[in-house]
């Protein structure tokens, strides 16, 4: 079996790193005052990756929490990827002349795929688009509007783009520790070229032992969470079970 990348999540919300239900804003948990610290402890834990998103950003379609992803990229070095209000060619050239290794545009894909077609030409390897889907339709602008089109539809009208990830997350799993929806994300990653990571409701070991073993080479890499905060699952268990 071919190892996985684990990403562990850090969401913001007014400076601080939480963890939502479905995408309820209403639904956050408060787990740090300091997102900084959280992202050394990943760091020292051995993660290679650390997945950012500004879910205040990602409802008013610009930053929001600056500060706080500034604070990560000066407190670590391994390679930031950040989402959450990125809506515009200044503010992906903005961010990854801060520091961040891969920007995520999300809503962009569903309302402005040029600007994403775009940024993937000018910043090879470093966009990733993310397919938020509930029930298997995309939703968009912070998870607040659900659309009529489906995920798969979605990722492959961005094949050619030269997107370095496609990030697919079932918003009704995540922050549930219910576990993947592995049918539905091994399927989408099948059906494109584009690496895809999954996301959305990792909830122990055994999840992601399940998903590396499903996989077969079809994913390559898995955003945790909720998990990681609760104590139900461990760094360095989890970077076992992926092959990491």
């Amino acid at each position: 079996m071919s190892e996985l990348a684990l990403y562990p999540a850090i969401d913001l919300k007014e400076g601080k790193a939480v963890r939502l239900r479905r995408g309820e804003m209403a639904e956050a948990t408060i787990y740090s005052d300091a997102p900084e610290a959280v992202a050394q402890d990943f760091a020292a834990a051995g993660c290679r990756w650390i997945h950012v998103v500004d879910l205040d950003g990602a409802i008013a379609g610009r930053a929001v929490n600056g500060a706080a992803v500034r604070a990560i990229l000066k407190a670590v070095s391994v390679p930031v990827q950040l989402g959450g209000g990125i809506r515009n060619m200044a503010a992906i050239t903005g961010w990854l002349e801060a520091g961040v290794r891969r920007v995520i545009l999300g809503s962009a894909a569903v309302k402005a795929p040029d600007l994403v077609r775009a940024a993937c030409r000018n910043f090879p390897g470093r966009v990733a688009v993310a397919i938020d889907a509930r029930d298997g339709r995309v939703a968009a602008e912070g998870w607040a509007e659900t659309t009529e089109i489906e995920a798969a539809e979605l990722a492959l009208r961005f094949e050619d783009a030269g997107a370095a990830a496609l990030i697919y997350t079932d918003i009704g799993r995540d922050g549930m520790l219910a576990g993947l929806d592995l049918e539905r994300t091994i399927a989408l990653a099948r059906s494109v070229r584009t690496p895809v990571i999954a996301s959305g409701g990792v909830g122990s070991v055994v999840d992601l032992e399940r998903l590396r073993k499903k996989a077969e080479g079809s994913l390559a890499g898995v955003i945790v969470g909720r998990a990681l905060y609760d104590g139900r699952l461990g760094i360095a268990e989890a970077l076992e079970a992926l092959g990491a």
